[in-house]
């Protein structure tokens, strides 16, 4: 039946006819509207904002906040690795500059969701129009936040795998000129994303309370060159790893007795294979104790992203309006017509149009879920170590302590330093009453000039002293192709894992 309402016009519930409301406000792009064009020529109805209230059951609204508090409850042990990475010595954290880099990423994620909790955002613009960037502060910070951060965790991703790569297979040890180039690559590169996006794509109110990007133009501005750079970094991640096995199976074949000081042969025929596997196994080990930690973030912070930006433009190909989508709309659309906009009647029609609950609200969550991955895989229990010598030194710092011997002070200078048993001690006793004057001060100055000459040594040089500044010993560079020298063995390989950031 038809609305007589003023803002249903002539669509039949529970639409309403788009003319009636102005385009100068919101994202006009994220309306939901059809031509209707058996009721009234150039007649165009729309479903009421937002569209997830009628493709959704009820409550879904009041669930996606549920990874607004995950995002919360990650910022707190997000913004605890940070005070550690800052205010703990190194050796408990161990932190590195590509760790501090990717968790400060995490947290412009995490700021995304956490800024609608406080501001609570309206949808909508209108009845029929969400709002955007443009009409909504809160959704332009909480936009711009979650782009940037998704930028920063891939970029820094990749600059991770690229160092990792980069000190393994080529040798290439990285100084003060590749921190400051990746700082520069790390950063610049989602400042210059993040500026094209939002003026290219922009943000909107597209499911909850956060917003995302548009569909329009998004994966040729987001989704593409992210996927691209976390392309890269698999890639890389998996020839470290292919080289770090082929390594560690030509030690195999290759390994040389290094144990067995004798000159003799093994007493029996196996004790070379034997000796080789277990150096094997603990170089193996050495490896994996030390770079597990890196590997494994970069690889689950792919398996995300990859994962996101699948089921993202999945979606933005279900709400672009077109000839297929009327087509598959039209036994919804008919149902809600029929049943006077009473939608939970005909969700079952309307769970082929849009992705299920389950897999937006998973998706959701899992972005939350980066604080976790960071401070697993980051960080230490050495930390909380840390934090209780720096509050037993630092906050609950107690007197310092004072011997009982210095209460008894006096005006000789003897009584301030401790002799030797070594030390010969002299007899001093207290001068006599009788002696004063003149005589008094023949003996304090008599004393005193023993006491100087007792206490003095004679320093003697040793032939085999250290002490003295020698000058560093320059080499010459030098081409092992031109001499007989072997390559790079097993144990100079395993010291270039050890100096790899964790």
């Amino acid at each position: 039946m038809s609305s007589t309402s003023s803002l249903g016009g002539l669509c039949p519930q529970p639409f309403l006819q788009e003319t009636l409301f102005p385009l100068d406000g919101g994202f006009v792009g994220g309306r939901f509207c059809l031509p209707l064009s058996t009721l009234q020529p150039n007649l165009t109805c729309c479903l009421p904002c937002p569209l997830t209230d009628w493709t959704y059951s009820d409550g879904f609204e009041a669930r996606t906040e549920i990874a607004n508090w995950v995002n919360v409850a990650a910022f707190v042990l997000s913004v605890y690795l940070l005070l550690s990475f800052a205010v703990l010595p190194v050796k408990y954290t161990h932190r590195h500059y590509l760790s501090v880099c990717l968790t400060l990423g995490v947290v412009f994620i995490e700021l995304g969701f956490i800024i609608p909790l406080g501001t609570k955002p309206a949808q909508c613009f209108n009845e029929i129009t969400p709002n955007d960037m443009k009409s909504s502060g809160s959704c332009a910070i909480s936009g711009a936040f979650l782009l940037f951060g998704g930028w920063a965790v891939v970029i820094w991703v990749f600059c991770r795998a690229l160092a990792l790569h980069l000190q393994i297979c080529w040798e290439v040890t990285l100084g003060n000129l590749s921190f400051y180039v990746m700082l520069a690559f790390g950063w610049l590169i989602p400042i210059v994303g993040l500026a094209l996006t939002l003026s290219l794509t922009g943000v909107s109110f597209r499911f909850g309370n956060v917003c995302h990007i548009n569909h329009k133009d998004a994966l040729q501005d987001y989704w593409g060159p992210l996927l691209a750079f976390a392309a890269l970094a698999l890639v890389l991640q998996f020839i470290t790893i292919g080289y770090c096995v082929q390594v560690y199976i030509k030690s195999l074949f290759d390994e040389q007795q290094t144990t067995n000081t004798s000159s003799q042969p093994p007493t029996y025929n196996g004790s070379m294979k034997t000796m080789t596997a277990r150096q094997t196994y603990r170089r193996v080990k050495r490896v994996v104790e030390l770079q597990w930690r890196g590997a494994s973030i970069v690889l689950v912070i792919i398996a995300e992203v990859v994962f996101f930006s699948v089921v993202f433009v999945s979606m933005d190909n279900s709400t672009q309006l077109n000839a297929s989508l009327v087509a598959k709309a039209k036994p919804w659309l008919a149902c809600l017509s029929e049943k006077g906009g009473d939608k939970n009647q005909c969700l079952p029609l309307a769970s082929g149009l849009v992705k299920s609950e389950a897999v937006v609200l998973t998706v959701l969550i899992l972005l939350g879920l980066s604080g976790f991955w960071c401070l697993m895989f980051m960080g230490r229990w050495s930390m909380t170590h840390g934090w209780a010598e720096f509050f037993r030194t630092k906050l609950f710092r107690k007197s310092e302590f004072v011997s009982a011997d210095a209460r008894r002070l006096s005006n000789d200078p003897r009584t301030y330093e401790m002799l030797s048993a070594a030390t010969p001690q002299l007899n001093i006793q207290p001068p006599d009453r009788a002696l004063s004057g003149p005589r008094m001060k023949e003996f304090e100055h008599a004393d005193a000039k023993q006491d100087f000459y007792a206490s003095a040594r004679t320093y003697v040089t040793p032939v085999s002293s250290f002490s003295q500044p020698k000058a560093p010993i320059q080499h010459r560079d030098w081409d092992p192709r031109a001499t007989h020298a072997r390559p790079m063995t097993t144990q100079e390989f395993d010291w270039k894992i050890s100096q790899l950031p964790d």
